[in-house]
C-alpha cells in the first residue's frame, strides 16, 4: 500500500471514530433525558452566587 492510502486509511478510522462519539453521546443524551446529573443537578445543588 502506498502512503496515501495509509493516511486515508487512518483519516477515515479517525473521523469515523469521532462521528461515532458524536452520535452515540447524542442518542445517550436523548434515551437518557431527565436521569442524569446534568439534568437534575439544579434540583441538589444550590446556587453559590
Amino acid at each position: 500500500m502506498s502512503l496515501a492510502n495509509v493516511g486515508s486509511i487512518f483519516f477515515g478510522a479517525f473521523a469515523f471514530g469521532i462521528g461515532f462519539d458524536l452520535a452515540t453521546t447524542a442518542w445517550w443524551d436523548a434515551h437518557n433525558k431527565g436521569k442524569q446529573w446534568k439534568d437534575i443537578r439544579g434540583k441538589y445543588l444550590e446556587d453559590s452566587e
